[in-house]
């Protein structure tokens, strides 16, 4: 079953057990510059506001309804992250475990191919919750991904279109299963003590948004390729067995521009969010995350993309984006070489 509460799709299996719940929320970011340096992650600017498809059924177009699912504004060149949120079981000292197939266009953003229903190994076509906690681009290269970033279908410059030539689907698909509960008992036994690590948001103060202007523009937005960024995507521990693969949820989450989100649904769509150089000068923060474990290599089809400042140039276009350069002064390390239980000592 899957549920939207406060901006968060909850994914449940009660059927599976009565904790089996997963939180995800797509988290608003700093779109970092593109040019050859590998970041650290941005924080979460807050949470985009999303709506269920069904409650707009004379306003949104019709195959939306085919889909179902919920939809996300997004200004043109915008990033986000996706934060997972598995429910903590004090008594087994761990979050229940989940397996997370992520798409942009129906492409795998973790090997680059086609999207399937189906968990596979070689290569590991999904992410292991809670082992990783975000996902925040295309997985490229081992310990690097291109960031995610918003752009309307139809100008090449999403993975799908450059991946498979058409641009038929947009938006992101996400697919959920459960670990067996036998496997959750037999790898995670009952304890007495816990822990919990999350990453850091930031909140920030916005101004109120102007009117809606209702201009004629492309409705659907897709996820092409932005920058590179520093993130490691963690090999599964566990046996392909140890998932219930039967018991699984999927959901199409659309993405419209912001202008036709206020078009759709009559709100207003959040302010946009600031640049590399306003972000650095705010003083805003940035961050390492690090475990030392085994992590997937990456795709060699997501390794070729263009990111949208090199679809650009190869259509010797004024860029559509702003692409400066910045200097990190400071980035705080969560994790990094910690035991279990150790304090981390940060700056004074």
């Amino acid at each position: 079953m899957i549920g939207l509460s406060h901006d968060s799709l909850e994914f449940s299996f009660p059927e599976v057990h009565p904790e089996a719940k997963l939180n995800i929320q797509f988290q608003r970011t700093l779109r970092i510059p593109d040019d050859g340096t590998d970041y650290p992650l941005p924080a979460g600017l807050g949470e985009f506001p999303i709506e269920h498809v069904d409650d707009y059924l004379r306003t949104v177009p019709d195959r939306w309804l085919e889909h179902g699912g919920v939809m996300l504004p997004m200004y043109q060149s915008e990033a986000m992250w996706i934060n997972f949120q598995s429910t903590f079981l004090t008594d087994h000292d761990t979050c229940y475990p989940f397996a997370v197939k992520i798409a942009a266009g129906k492409i795998d953003a973790v090997t680059g191919k086609p999207w399937t229903n189906h968990l596979r190994r070689q290569p590991q076509n999904y992410l292991q919750v809670p082992s990783q906690p975000w996902l925040d681009g295309f997985s490229i290269e081992q310990g690097v991904i291109r960031q995610f970033v918003a752009m309307p279908l139809g100008g090449g410059y999403t993975a799908e279109e450059q991946i498979t030539g058409g641009a038929e689907f947009g938006g992101l698909q996400i697919m959920v299963m459960p670990m067996r509960r036998k496997a959750f008992e037999r790898y995670h036994p009952v304890v007495q003590s816990f822990q919990k690590a999350v990453r850091q948001t930031a909140e920030v103060h916005c101004f109120s948004p102007p009117p809606c202007s209702f201009l004629e523009s492309e409705m659907e937005m897709g996820l092409g390729a932005g920058g590179r960024m520093r993130q490691q995507i963690y090999d599964d521990q566990y046996k392909l067995a140890d998932w219930e693969t039967k018991q699984s949820s999927r959901c199409f989450v659309h993405l419209t521009n912001s202008e036709t989100w206020c078009q759709i649904t009559g709100k207003y769509p959040p302010t946009k969010p600031p640049t590399a150089t306003s972000y650095e000068q705010a003083g805003m923060p940035w961050f390492d995350w690090y475990e030392d474990k085994p992590a997937v290599g990456g795709s060699a089809t997501l390794r070729s993309l263009k990111s949208v400042v090199q679809v650009d140039k190869v259509n010797n276009e004024k860029p559509v984006i702003d692409n400066d350069p910045i200097a990190i002064e400071k980035v705080t390390h969560l994790r990094e070489s910690l035991s279990k239980g150790q304090v981390r000592e940060g700056q004074f």
